[in-house]
C-alpha cells in the first residue's frame, strides 16, 4: 500500500496520468468517442486492491475443508479417550498397589505365626496369635470401607443382602421367612453389596 501512496503522490508527474498539470485537453483522455489510457497509478492500485480482496470458495473447496475439519476433530477425540482409557487403568493399578501394601504386614504377621506353630505346642497361644493377626486383618479392610452384612438368627430373610440357599422347615409360625443359620458371610464395601450373605431359610 505504501507503494501505491507513492505512486500517487508522483501522479502528477507521469505523463500517463489523467491528472498530470502537463496534460493537455484531449491527449489519453476518454471523451469525444475516444478511449484514454487511463492514470497508471490507478491502474496499478486496482491491480494491487484486487489482489487483496477475498475470493469466495467453491464448493469442492469447502467440501474439503468441512471434512479436514470433520478428520481432526475424530483424531482428536480418539486421543481423548486413549488418554482417559489409560489415566483410568493408572487409577485402578495405583489403588490396588496400596490395597496390597497395606496387607503386607498382615501376610509377614502370618508368616510369623506358621514359623510359631512349628517350634510351639502351646495352642492356646497360637491361637491368641491368629486371632491378632484376624481383628488387625478386619481394622484395615474396615480402614478400606469393608464391612459384614448382619445376618442374625430370626432376621428376616431380605433378597437385597441374603441369598436364600436351602430352605428348612420353620419349628412354628415365627420362624417362617426368617434365617436360622449362616453358610457364609456377606461384605458391603461402604453401601454396596459385594458378596450375598449365603443362609438358611426356614418355610
Amino acid at each position: 500500500m505504501s507503494e501505491v501512496k507513492e505512486k500517487k503522490e508522483r501522479c502528477g508527474e507521469d505523463e500517463s496520468c489523467q491528472n498530470s498539470v502537463n496534460h493537455q485537453p484531449g491527449e489519453g483522455q476518454p471523451g469525444n468517442g475516444q478511449t484514454g489510457n487511463g492514470c497508471a497509478c490507478e491502474s496499478e492500485e486496482a491491480k494491487s486492491g484486487g489482489e487483496d480482496a477475498p475470493r469466495d470458495l467453491t464448493t469442492e473447496e469447502k467440501y474439503a475443508e468441512a471434512q479436514d475439519k470433520y478428520l481432526r476433530l475424530v483424531a482428536e477425540f480418539d486421543n481423548y479417550r486413549k488418554r482417559t482409557a489409560r489415566e483410568r487403568m493408572e487409577l485402578i493399578h495405583s489403588a490396588s498397589e496400596d490395597t496390597i501394601k497395606g496387607l503386607l504386614s498382615v501376610v509377614d504377621d502370618f508368616e510369623r505365626a506358621l514359623k510359631a506353630a512349628d517350634a510351639s505346642q502351646d495352642v492356646a497361644a497360637l491361637r491368641e496369635g491368629v486371632e491378632l493377626i484376624y481383628q488387625k486383618l478386619m481394622t484395615y479392610l474396615e480402614s478400606k470401607g469393608l464391612k459384614p452384612t448382619e445376618t442374625p438368627v430370626g432376621a428376616d430373610f431380605d433378597t437385597d443382602l441374603h441369598d436364600a440357599v436351602t430352605k428348612f422347615p420353620a419349628p412354628d409360625e415365627a420362624h417362617k421367612n426368617k434365617i436360622i443359620d449362616t453358610v457364609q458371610k456377606g461384605y458391603k464395601l461402604y453401601d454396596k453389596v459385594i458378596r450375598y450373605a449365603k443362609v438358611v431359610v426356614g418355610e
